[in-house]
């Protein structure tokens, strides 16, 4: 097995492999919950809470799923079977990786609606239709848009046909090139915001909101927020890391690799965080507005600001392309599993579930107009979906990822293709076993 090679392909270098990972963490969750979480927790004792979190859960499990995938070279489900038969082990392991997929096909259903509201952004700012509008104005615009199924099908069909243009070209004509393009195009896009946040009065303030470090803000309910954004945040438990991890270069250095894109997930979030708030403490608007931020607040801050419209957009088509690099992600092991099970070709596998994801939306976007009567214990579609995959699924995941790649994984191939010190193969073998499923199994009770 160790020969192997994926019939997908192979990333081109290891940093593309960072870049490609990277974009599938660096989503609508890094933009706006991780810099508002952290400046509602202690600030700066957050970020080193959560960075241990990082270290202890998050890292551990992202490397359990990369030598995973790249040891095998197939997708989730076959990856998790072929190893679990080479340690004398159940394959019905492949069990998770099903789940894992499954996850990501309906995380993808209800996040294309969202970015969609990003895509119907963009056009608005840049039309000067957000221009100068009032709190209550841009509150009923958004609230106009939820309500109006035609066009919220219309961004959604859009954003769909999107990924499907990048997924079904393939690792290296289209994961690789679209990953080339939109990371660089990302960090560009967040450094000019940045930049424009650094010139607006409300800068010391959104600094010191996100890194004053008071350790009487941390609670136990911030620790475990930590711990559970953690996990989230680098695409754990729905099968994405393991599949890219297929495509990794054997020569590739899993672990430096995984650090670094830790690391950049993590400065990411950051950023964003220096690059938003400034400009809400600019206009005297509320740092807590929560998910109205993005398309309430936000929007009239710009509107109210020299060159506002045109960091408006910037903004927006920053958040676009961070929703388009993960949502590609979310669709890949499934198009792998199909390509690789059943001989289908590329582009059918692509097409059928990219119609399956886009019925999917359509009951999501429903959940805000016509389908708004339809629940599932309480909850809306989007909501349930949200719900169900966040929550249960990909906690539960995790868990089992961890457990396998701990106790019943041949410690033998977890060292060929780690290939690390004794005493750091110990201490990723201690975090596997026992911390990564306790922590991530306290998150998931509690979430229930």
């Amino acid at each position: 097995m160790k020969n192997k090679t994926s019939i997908q392909g192979t990333w081109a270098s290891r940093w593309i492999f960072i870049l490609a990972a990277t974009g599938s963490a660096v989503g609508l969750g890094n933009i706006w919950k991780f810099p508002y979480i952290t400046g509602e927790n202690g600030g700066g004792a957050f970020v080193l809470v959560y960075l241990i979190c990082i270290a202890l859960v998050g890292l551990p499990i992202m490397m359990a799923e990369v030598f995973i995938g790249r040891r095998a070279r197939k997708n989730p489900i076959n990856a998790l079977e072929d190893l679990a038969e080479e340690s004398g082990q159940s394959k019905k392991w492949g069990i998770i990786g099903l789940m894992g997929m499954l996850a990501g096909i309906f995380i993808f259903s209800f996040y294309s609606v969202v970015a969609g509201w990003v895509l119907h952004y963009i056009k608005a700012m840049a039309s000067g239709e957000l221009a100068n509008v009032s709190s209550e104005q841009a509150g009923a615009l958004f609230n106009e848009l939820l309500a109006d199924p035609v066009t919220l099908l219309g961004w959604h069909t859009l954003f769909t046909i999107m990924v499907l243009a990048v997924v079904i070209a393939g690792v290296n004509k289209g994961l690789e090139r679209a990953t080339r393009i939109m990371m660089p195009a990302l960090f560009f896009l967040l450094i000019a915001l940045l930049g424009y946040a650094i010139s607006t009065p409300g800068f010391s303030q959104g600094w010191d909101f996100m890194f004053h470090f008071d350790v009487s803000e941390l609670s136990w309910d911030a620790v475990l927020v930590a711990l559970g954004h953690s996990f989230f945040t680098l695409s754990l438990g729905m099968g994405t890391i393991m599949a890219y991890g297929s495509y990794m270069p054997k020569k590739a250095s899993i672990g430096s690799t995984v650090l670094m894109v830790g690391a950049l997930d993590t400065l990411v979030a950051l950023v964003a965080g220096l690059a938003i708030f400034p400009i809400i403490f600019s206009n005297g608007m509320n740092p807590g507005a929560g998910p109205g931020l993005m398309f309430i607040s936000l929007p009239v801050a710009f509107g109210q600001m020299a060159f506002g419209q045109f960091f408006g957009v910037l903004f927006f088509v920053l958040v676009g392309v961070a929703a388009w690099t993960s949502a590609i992600s979310l669709l890949e092991p499934s198009v792998a599993f199909l390509v690789e099970r059943f001989k289908l070709k590329r582009s059918t596998a692509s097409i059928g579930l990219a119609i399956l994801v886009w019925l999917l939306g359509i009951a999501c976007l429903g959940s805000f107009n016509f389908m708004s009567d339809v629940t599932f214990f309480g909850k809306n579609t989007f909501d349930a979906l949200d719900y169900l995959t966040t929550n249960i699924m990909l906690p539960l995941g995790g868990i089992l990822i961890a457990i396998f790649a701990g106790w019943f994984v041949k410690d033998q191939f977890v060292k060929d293709e780690v290939q690390t010190s004794n005493i750091i193969h110990t201490c990723w073998k201690i975090s596997v076993c026992v911390i990564s499923p306790i922590a991530v199994s306290i998150v998931l009770l509690l979430n229930l």
